[in-house]
């Protein structure tokens, strides 16, 4: 998962921490800047639907702008 925008890592980080655990899933972070965070995520495909509206709606501080999703074997992005 690719999320875009104006995101905080120092709020934003600890905020997918916590939600990724009240769904049960691991996040890897492979990359987080002020505008742009790489999220490894392993589950199934409902409670990562879950993880991407909760990151949309996220914490008050953060703007996503927008997220991408891709498989591990999908190298199109």
């Amino acid at each position: 998962m690719i999320i875009l925008g104006n995101l905080l890592p120092d709020s934003f980080l600890p905020w997918i921490d916590r939600h990724a655990s009240k769904l049960g899933i691991s996040p890897i972070i492979a990359h987080a800047s002020a505008d742009r965070i790489e999220i490894d995520l392993a589950g199934p495909d409902e409670l990562i639907d879950m993880m991407e509206i909760g990151c949309i709606l996220g914490p008050i501080d953060v703007w996503v702008e927008s997220i991408q999703r891709q498989k591990p074997d999908d190298h199109s992005l």
